[in-house]
């Protein structure tokens, strides 16, 4: 039985860690599947993850091959059975889009000739520019359903209830994805009059709400007097629209026997290895995935190599993914990058061997129960039987060779990034129990997310009032406030999750301070929930800009109001005007520093943080409101991590976690289960060696000896942490390997120290020195990198 609870994977009963690679059976010959699986399972993996492409299957409408009768290589049921064999969970993925650099993205040629009517329309009447359809039009439902039927009715017996390995389904794959990309969404005949339906459910009159009433052309080509209103509508009605689509695709894989296991949507949006746009799949898809028990969300983790300008990123947008969820939800990773980036096969952008290392041990720290690694191995894109004419007529878009950037090759070879990843997965693996029931330790506060900010996936081109808007959001959503704000609270070891600010309730009891990127524009019920939460003892810290006006862009300064100061205007620095901010109160002293934009406050009572050299005049303020406290951040700032830990200590929210490194570029966290046991996680960003003090409530931890960090490395530090009949008490290095006889830790090459307690007798090699401190306790000192210790 698969059970999601408590953010944590549950099978038969216990909590359970899946690493996942990703191996497509349908581009490998029948005869390699093996072999690839052997690396898959030498890497320490214990799953595999495959779409299972509708265009190969049922290329000619009505002839469905899943046991390989036309090629081998589309047996998917004897690859189900064979990774069952090798005692490997597995997860499949039908569709029916599947992305993949398919063709059609995994659609079959016949249904858009069949049904040329669910080809979207989009902006002012044109033709759709990306190859999706109308997800919700009965014509394209009755086929997926007809697809499901197929797959569904093939699988049910390989289910993990009924004996077999299939542990989750993934529904579809980054729905919405091609709407935000083309920033066009589906206005086909039948989705404007699902629009329009929803608008009459939504409000008592839409004719109310619009200047005139809505037809098919008013809303392909919209009047700027009501664009605002109609881009904000078109959002909340996709979402609910792809919630369907998705519960649709639900309903007929449980028709048809597919019961007890989770069902996976796969969220997009990193882009350019970022991830500032991804927060826009949360946003698309997070009611479909939150609207009932049984969904995982699962990321696309597209970041390359995890670096001092990329980590924030990453905690970010899986802070954000967990301040959606549900309360039993974990987060996972379905699409978890790993290889060496040469998606081009030009050896541009090519990662580190660091790069899926560093990254999972991040996710899993904070709380990720399964990573799905992506592409784990490539593959042969053959040629369809049926001729489309499209140069090539094979069944994808990358020519012969698939997965170049794989770990392991299109022809099985390993590449570079291979034996680091399988170094890490094994790692993990080695304490995947004690990992899977771990939940991040968090200090008192949460890095606040709207979705609305980021429901900009459509927008009508020729609009300039929406083009405005955008911007607004755009600039101060992410960027600044996550390279500057969530990195410096990262770099200062704050410990946080996200919250979802527009749809959940902020407690001051329980999340002391609330830091959240503002733009101008912020609803009002979202300005009204803030000055609650102040009032009732709660702080506010912003980044950004002070909103002045709701998300339709008419006047709203609830949250100035409540603190009694006005925005009088925005300064930009110019080629002969250079902005520069003094630093005030709190903040001082500090050196005066450059801004390119700085919002110009009014107030009687407000504490300066920062004002304007030569005018005095007020960017940066703090104020009392209610039991609470407002701080503004209205002028673009430097990473200072001393700032943001002082403002954020002056209203009582300290890191329980500190460090002695002052050169920075390190990453550091904490996760504990119910018994007590606990792991410090700690990343290198950098390629040098660090040597460091770590500490809790002020008080040096592991007895006060410093932990070694190799260049680019990371460690899972055990704190009394069992291993069978050995306790960890403390150790400056990690648990590599654990059987009941021996276990091997590896740290620093600069050595580390390990407290153990166990009844039996330890026996060590050269260079470590063994000291039996009392009953049962024994004190190591390693002199290398690596040591194992057995046990009789």
């Amino acid at each position: 039985m698969i059970e999601i609870k408590e953010k944590k994977i549950y099978i038969d009963g216990k909590p359970q860690l899946i690493l996942c690679g990703e191996i497509h059976y349908f581009r490998l010959e029948k005869t390699e599947w093996q072999d690839r699986i052997n690396k898959l399972k030498a890497a320490g993996c214990n799953a595999v993850a495959t779409y299972v492409p509708w265009i190969c299957h049922e290329s000619v409408e009505g002839e469905i091959d899943l046991t390989g009768e036309t090629r081998s290589e589309l047996d998917l049921i004897s690859y189900i059975n064979l990774c069952h064999e090798n005692d490997l969970y597995f997860i499949v993925k039908p569709g029916p889009f599947i992305m993949a650099e398919m063709k059609n993205e995994g659609i079959p040629y016949w249904i858009y000739e069949k049904h040329p009517h669910i080809v979207p329309i989009g902006w002012d009447g044109r033709a759709g520019s990306t190859p999706t359809v109308d997800y919700t039009h009965p014509d394209f439902l009755n086929e997926a359903k007809g697809w499901y039927k197929e797959v569904m009715t093939a699988i049910v017996p390989m289910l993990h209830e009924n004996g077999g390995p299939i542990i989750a389904v993934q529904l579809d794959n980054e729905v919405g994805m091609l709407d935000w990309v083309s920033n066009t969404p589906d206005l086909t005949d039948h989705v404007i009059a699902s629009f329009l339906s929803w608008l009459r459910e939504t409000y008592s009159e839409s004719e109310d709400r619009y200047p005139i009433p809505l037809t098919a052309e008013a809303i392909r080509s919209p009047d700027e007097s009501y664009t605002a209103m109609l881009h904000l509508d078109l959002g909340y009605f996709m979402r609910q629209r792809f919630a369907l689509y998705i519960k649709c695709l639900r309903g007929y894989a449980e028709m048809f026997g597919v019961h007890a296991i989770p069902f996976i949507v796969n969220i997009h949006g990193t882009g350019g290895g970022r991830g500032f746009t991804f927060p826009i799949g949360i946003s698309q898809l997070y009611e479909s995935y939150t609207q009932a028990p049984g969904y995982l969300s699962g990321s696309d983790i597209y970041f390359g190599d995890l670096t001092m300008e990329t980590f924030q990123d990453l905690y970010l947008i899986n802070g954000m993914m967990d301040a959606v969820h549900r309360p039993e939800q974990p987060l996972s990773s379905i699409e978890f990058n790993c290889g060496d980036g040469n998606f081009g096969e030009n050896y541009g952008g090519r990662y580190d061997p660091s790069a899926a290392d560093l990254k999972a041990r991040m996710c899993i720290a904070q709380g990720n129960r399964l990573l799905n690694y992506y592409l784990f191995a490539g593959g042969q894109n053959y040629r369809f039987n049926q001729v489309h004419g499209d140069g090539n007529d094979r069944i994808a878009a990358t020519g012969e060779r698939h997965g170049f950037a794989a770990p392991i090759d299109p022809e099985g070879y390993e590449n570079y990034t291979y034996p680091r990843m399988a170094e890490s997965i094994q790692t993990v693996m080695a304490q995947k129990e004690q990992l899977a029931a771990m939940e991040e330790e968090r200090d008192s506060l949460v890095f606040g997310f709207i979705p609305d900010y980021f429901m900009t996936e459509y927008r009508y081109p020729k609009s300039h009032r929406m083009k405005m808007l955008y911007q607004n959001l755009e600039t101060y959503r992410a960027h600044g406030a996550w390279e500057i704000m969530g990195r410096a609270l990262l770099l200062a070891n704050y410990r946080f999750t996200g919250h979802d600010v527009q749809n959940k309730e902020l407690d001051p009891s329980e999340q002391k301070a609330i830091v959240l990127p503002s733009a101008s524009y912020m609803s009002r019920s979202i300005q009204k929930k803030l000055v609650t939460y102040m009032k009732n003892g709660g702080t506010v810290l912003l980044y950004g800009e002070a909103p002045t006006y709701d998300m339709e862009g008419n006047k709203c300064q609830l949250l100035l109001e409540a603190a009694n100061v006005e925005v009088v205007k925005t300064r930009h620095a110019t080629e002969k005007q250079f902005l520069s901010v003094v630093a005030r109160g709190l903040a001082s002293p500090r050196p005066e520093v450059r801004t390119h934009v700085a919002q110009v406050f009014s107030s009687q009572d407000a504490e300066p943080i920062f004002q304007l050299y030569g005018t005095d005049e007020l960017t940066s303020f703090k104020e009392q409101v209610g039991q609470g406290t407002l701080m503004v951040i209205g002028n673009a700032y430097r990473c200072d991590i001393d700032l943001f830990q002082k403002l954020l200590t002056s209203v009582g929210v300290q890191p329980t976690l500190s460090h002695d490194y002052k050169h920075h570029g390190l990453f550091m966290t904490s996760t504990r289960d119910e018994k007590g046991q606990r792991f410090i996680h700690v990343l290198n960003l950098d390629g040098l060696e660090k040597s460091f003090a770590i500490y809790e409530h002020k008080q040096m931890l592991f007895n006060r000896v410093n932990v070694h960090l190799d260049a680019r490395a990371g460690l899972l530090l055990p704190l009394n942490v069992s291993y069978g009949s050995v306790k960890i008490l403390y150790a400056t290095a990690e648990v590599k390997w654990y059987q009941k006889t021996s276990m091997t830790f590896k740290g620093s090459r600069k050595g580390f120290v390990i407290f153990l307690q166990t009844k039996q007798v330890v026996q060590v090699g050269s260079g470590v020195m063994v000291k039996r401190l009392e009953k049962h306790h024994y004190l190591l000192q390693a002199e290398q990198a690596e040591c194992t210790i057995t046990f009789r």
